[in-house]
């Protein structure tokens, strides 16, 4: 049951309607519910491990903040008799324990991560370097279950887990409300990956029927299925093509698979995006934008900030500043300082911080090497970015190219550019495959395949193309639009007779223009597989 079928329209009609009949203070309770008849679902097998997650998470968080209350009661009580260095010791107690407790959860949520998602990428590189050195392959691959969103629920649970730690959110007592924050069933298959700061705020409380919050939400909603089935879907069969058969189609053909993917990728991504947005916002919750135009970005670092945002922030709060401050980075820069001077002492510890964040986010992506390369890839980009900074600064007053809208529009088509080629690793499964088709673009001899009709033959007619070129100049006019505002709100200002002629074209869109047909399952949407 996965958003574009009709099982999830059903079961999403049902739960809209008993979600406003029903008393507000039973509407969490509805929701929690829901979201573990979804995850059933989806898979018996899948609930063991996010009851472990939930329950491990949320004992583990229990336990850390009543030890800070305990200690806190202490040393109110024991004020006067304790000296500067006695207090100073029971706190150093109090946190080790407190360490404990977060180590202890994060080995076994991580854990459990890592054996279901990577157990098998583990063993395929053991026999790779036993073949390697002449030795028969000695392990065979193993059979496991992959729980749906499991990426997701596990970073969005230790999010709170380290919040918890660190005191900026407050534990929550009741497990079953914790564990609806774990498995709100609309982030489940892509995210975004919500702060319980944030969630919670308006995933508790009671929300009595508003008819224009319920119809924002389904508008948004609309708009996601129409970017979903019209464009994503319809392109998914010549990207398919093309990158399923690397040795037929390359050279020219790679790169229109390379351009095609990376529109894919934003329609299907975005589209789910604001599915889930949507269905929270029919029922009055908050959850957090996770695109802001990425595609209209100037560098890489930009669109790193516009694109994945929730990932993004993930990875910069609870990866990147606890590497970059910790004990060892912190010896590591006195020792950069003294050994290579003082500038590249300060950034040689902030290139080992990216690089171990740009490596966990190729991980967490895929267990397979393209991810990794993939990763390493926006690392290097980034970094020589970062070092040629100066050298730009001084392009610019030299040429005066800062505000004009040449260079901006050349800026944002060679950031475009730059994505698409690194969208390379996440199109074939093999690094090898990846550099072959990256060179064969730069020595293709067959230009003549994207206007002699060869691409026709790849599952997509000259109206898919035509459709899909419509529903791109839509998708670009509305952010072109969004940067004066909210679209629906600007069609929400218009007479009745123009909104209604907007929203019920757009459904009309979905219904004649959707791609339907054998093989649309959920493994269409890229982002559930990581």
């Amino acid at each position: 049951m996965f958003f574009t079928s009709y099982e999830f329209l059903g079961f999403i009609t049902v739960l809209f309607i008993l979600y406003y009949v029903i008393p507000g203070k039973y509407q969490w309770m509805l929701l929690l519910l829901a979201s573990y008849f979804f995850y059933f679902v989806a898979g018996a097998d899948y609930l063991i491990y996010i009851l472990a997650t939930t329950v491990t998470t949320w004992f583990a968080g229990c336990r850390i903040e009543q030890n800070v209350d305990r200690q806190r009661a202490w040393l109110k009580e024991h004020k006067s008799e304790l000296s500067a260095e006695e207090k100073k010791e029971y706190k150093n107690r109090q946190k080790s324990i407190r360490v404990r407790w977060v180590l202890a959860c994060l080995l076994i949520n991580i854990g459990i991560l890592a054996v279901t998602k990577y157990t098998n990428f583990f063993i395929a590189n053991v026999n790779g370097i036993l073949g390697a050195f002449g030795q028969p392959e000695k392990l065979s691959p193993v059979t496991l279950v992959l729980p749906l969103g499991i990426s997701y629920y596990t970073f969005q649970s230790i999010g709170y887990l380290i919040d918890v730690y660190r005191g900026t959110t407050e534990a929550e007592k009741n497990p079953f409300k914790f564990a609806l924050f774990v498995s709100f069933f609309p982030q489940l298959i892509q995210g975004p990956i919500s702060r319980f700061g944030d969630l919670s705020q308006s995933l508790y409380e009671r929300h009595p029927f508003k008819g224009r919050i319920v119809c924002c939400g389904l508008q948004r909603m609309l708009w996601g299925y129409f970017k979903k089935m019209v464009i994503a879907d319809r392109i998914l069969a010549a990207v398919s093509t093309i990158i399923g058969d690397p040795g037929t189609y390359h050279g020219a053909y790679a790169l229109a698979g390379m351009l095609l993917y990376t529109i894919e990728l934003y329609a299907d991504f975005t589209g789910g995006i604001d599915i889930t947005i949507g269905i929270a916002e029919v029922m009055g919750i908050t959850v957090q934008e996770n695109f802001h135009r990425p595609y209209f970005s100037k560098s890489l670092k930009e669109y790193w900030r516009r694109w994945h945002i929730s990932m993004c922030s993930w990875f910069r709060d609870y990866v990147f500043y606890p590497v970059s401050v910790c004990k060892p980075m912190q010896e590591f820069s006195r020792f950069s300082r003294k050994h290579f001077g003082e500038v590249v002492g300060r950034r040689l510890p902030v290139y080992v911080s990216s690089f171990v964040v740009w490596s966990a986010t190729g991980i967490w992506h895929g267990a397979s090497w393209n991810f990794i390369v993939w990763g390493i890839a926006n690392f290097v980009v980034l970094m020589v970015s970062e070092e040629l900074e100066p050298l730009y600064g001084r392009f610019h007053e030299r040429f005066s190219v800062d505000g004009r809208l040449s260079y901006k529009i050349f800026q944002v088509g060679r950031t475009f550019l730059l994505i698409c080629c690194l969208n390379l690793f996440d199109c074939y499964t093999k690094v090898s495959d990846t550099f072959r088709m990256f060179g064969s673009i730069l020595t293709a001899s067959n230009w003549k395949v994207l206007w002699d009709g060869s691409l026709l033959s790849l599952g997509m007619s000259g109206l898919d193309y035509g459709i899909v070129a419509a529903g791109c100049g839509l998708m670009l006019l509305v952010s072109l639009w969004q940067r004066e505002g909210s679209v629906r709100g600007m069609i929400a200002r218009q007479p009745y007779g123009m909104r209604a002629a907007v929203w019920c074209g757009l459904f009309l869109l979905i219904v004649l223009m959707g791609s339907y047909g054998i093989g649309y399952d959920a493994s269409q949407f890229i982002y559930n597989r990581f």
